[in-house]
C-alpha cells in the first residue's frame, strides 16, 4: 500500500517509524521541540514522546553534536537536526575528527550508530550564508555515509536505513524539497545505500544527479525529448558514500553520453568524482566528453532573479545533453 504525502511528512514518518521500534532512538536539536522545528519537521513530537526523547538543545552545534557523538557510543541513536547544513561548520571538528574515526580507531569495537539531518542548498533565498552543498566535504571522509534522497518515499526509506546504520550518517535534505508530494510505502521501506534509482529510462544520453537537481534533469529529459527526440535516461545517485559504480556504468554503456549535474560549485565537487568514475570505468563506450553544469562560482545570492541565475537551470542541462549528441544548442 502506498499514500501520496510531503517529502516533510515521509521524513518526520521514518523518524517515527524508527522511535516506534526501538526506545534508544532519540532527536536532538534547536527548537525541534516546543517550537516543532524551523522546518515543522518534528513538529507536535515533543507531546507524543516527551523531552527526554525530542530534546530541545543549546544553540551550540559542536556541543550537541558532541554530546550526541558520546550518546551513539553508548548505545543510543540520536537524530541530530542541522537547522540548516551550514551551521555544521560549527561541529565539523566533532563530526571529522570523532564521529568519523572513532569505530575504526577502536578496531570496531565501539560505534557511533548517529545521524545528522538537515536541509542542504539552495533554492529557497536563504542568501550565501544558509545556502552551501556540503556533499562533497562530508562525502571525502572515511567512516562517515553521505546520502540525498529526493522523492517522499526515499526519503522515508532511508531516514529508517540511516537509524538503523552503526556508522554516523550525513542525510542531506533540501528545503525545497519540504512540499514536494509522491508516493510513500507504508510500514518499512528501508532502502539500501549505495544503491542509485533509474529515474527515467533512456537510450540516447545519461543524465546524473542526486537531491532536487534530479527534478531539474527530468524535467530536461522531457524537454529533450519534446524538441529533439532525444531519450534522455536518469540517473539518481541517493547516495554520496557509498556510491554505486554499477548503475552509472551500465547506463553509459548503453546511452554512450553522459551529463553530471551538481548544485554546487563546480570545482572538486561530486560531479568531477562521477566524471572521473565514468573516464575509468566506461571510456571505450563514450562516443563524447561528459559534460558537467554545476552551480556559479559565487556565494548563493539572496535576491530571487540572482539565485535562479546561480543554480542549474533546465536550458544548462539540455544544452550540455545537445553537446554531448553533437546537435544545436538551443
Amino acid at each position: 500500500m502506498a499514500e501520496t504525502k510531503t517529502y516533510r511528512e515521509a521524513l518526520r514518518e521514518g523518524m517515527v517509524h524508527e522511535m516506534d521500534q526501538d526506545e534508544s532512538v532519540v532527536l536532538m536539536g534547536e527548537d525541534i521541540g516546543v517550537y516543532g522545528g524551523t522546518h515543522l519537521i518534528t513538529d507536535g513530537l515533543i507531546d507524543e514522546y516527551g523531552p527526554k526523547r525530542v530534546i530541545d538543545t543549546p544553540i551550540s552545534e559542536g556541543g550537541f553534536t558532541g554530546a550526541a557523538i558520546g550518546m551513539a557510543m553508548l548505545g543510543m541513536k540520536p537524530v541530530v537536526e542541522m537547522m540548516t547544513w551550514n551551521f555544521s561548520f560549527l561541529a565539523s571538528d566533532q563530526i571529522i575528527q570523532n564521529a568519523a574515526k572513532v569505530r575504526y580507531f577502536s578496531g570496531g569495537q565501539v560505534e557511533v550508530p548517529l545521524v545528522i539531518r538537515g536541509p542542504n542548498g539552495g533554492g529557497v533565498q536563504l542568501s550565501a550564508q544558509h545556502t552551501h552543498s556540503l556533499e562533497n566535504l562530508y562525502g571525502h571522509f572515511p567512516g562517515l555515509k553521505v546520502v540525498s534522497p529526493v522523492t517522499p518515499n526515499d526519503v522515508k526509506g532511508m531516514m529508517i536505513t540511516a537509524i538503523r546504520d552503526p556508522n554516523p550518517v550525513i542525510f542531506l535534505e533540501a528545503g525545497a524539497l519540504y512540499g514536494t508530494k509522491g508516493e510513500v510505502e507504508e510500514g518499512d521501506n528501508a532502502v539500501e545505500f549505495g544503491k542509485a534509482r533509474v529515474a527515467r529510462e533512456g537510450s540516447d544520453v545519461t543524465l546524473i544527479a542526486y537531491g532536487r537537481q534530479v527534478n531539474l534533469c527530468l524535467r530536461a529529459a522531457n524537454t529533450l525529448e519534446e524538441e529533439d527526440g532525444v531519450q534522455a535516461e536518469v540517473i539518481d545517485l541517493r547516495s554520496i558514500r557509498p556510491f554505486d559504480e554499477d548503475t552509472l556504468v551500465r547506463s553509459v554503456e548503453k546511452t554512450h553520453r553522459a551529463v553530471t549535474v551538481q548544485e554546487q560549485w563546480r570545482w572538486f565537487g561530486v560531479a568531477s568524482e562521477v566524471a572521473a568514475i565514468i573516464q575509468e570505468k566506461a571510456f571505450d563506450s563514450l562516443d563524447a566528453p561528459v559534460q558537467r553544469v554545476s552551480g556559479a562560482e559565487v556565494p548563493a545570492p539572496y535576491a530571487r532573479n540572482l539565485e535562479l541565475e546561480a543554480f542549474p537551470s533546465e536550458k544548462q542541462v539540455t544544452n550540455a545533453a545537445r553537446r554531448a549528441l553533437y546537435i544545436e544548442e538551443k
